[in-house]
């Protein structure tokens, strides 16, 4: 039993000096500026002087429908912090995505952000329809699977694809060659 305490009180003591999370900011907001003169470097931005702050930092629309004329059928209009300054330091975006009939998101990763499923979906008439989703980063970044796999520069090997995908050798090649 007091082996079993002692070593209680060891990992109490090991965990209280480890943490996980991102510090605070130092302020509430820092609206995102590309001018640096009498700024503040926050986030990998320059903060404007917060007294400065209007509510069209904290503001965008995105009205007009994406361009869905693609091989996927779908458009993305990210809203980041170069679309919101405001953004800057809050940790969070979000996208809107526009589909043809049929279209697709192509899978893809966020390498810095995760994505909410915060997705809602409408139907526009008979044709079109139209989602959201939620990011947890200010600038989530996407990494598009197909292009990182067959698109990729230099080229995979097209032997390692094909085992790898239990495909022929002529498919991958054919595949490598559309990207």
């Amino acid at each position: 039993m007091k082996s079993f305490v002692q070593a209680f009180v060891l990992l109490a003591l090991a965990s209280s000096f480890a943490s996980a999370f991102d510090p605070s900011p130092l302020q509430d907001f820092c609206v995102a500026i590309d001018e640096p003169k009498n700024a503040v470097f926050v986030n990998g931005k320059f903060c404007k002087d917060p007294k400065l702050a209007k509510a069209e930092d904290f503001y965008f629309s995105v009205k007009m429908p994406g361009d869905t004329n693609n091989p996927v059928g779908s458009n993305v209009s990210a809203v980041n912090v170069d679309k919101i300054p405001g953004l800057n330091t809050l940790g969070i975006s979000a996208a809107r995505i526009d589909f043809a009939p049929y279209g697709q998101n192509p899978p893809h990763i966020h390498p810095r952000a995760t994505e909410g499923l915060v997705h809602f979906q409408f139907n526009i008439g008979k044709t079109n329809a139209l989602a959201f989703a939620g990011l947890s980063s200010q600038n989530p970044g996407v990494i598009t699977i197909a292009d990182a796999v067959f698109g990729s520069n230099p080229p995979i090997n097209p032997d390692f694809l094909a085992k790898a995908f239990m495909l022929d050798v002529k498919v991958v090649k054919d595949l490598q060659a559309k990207f």
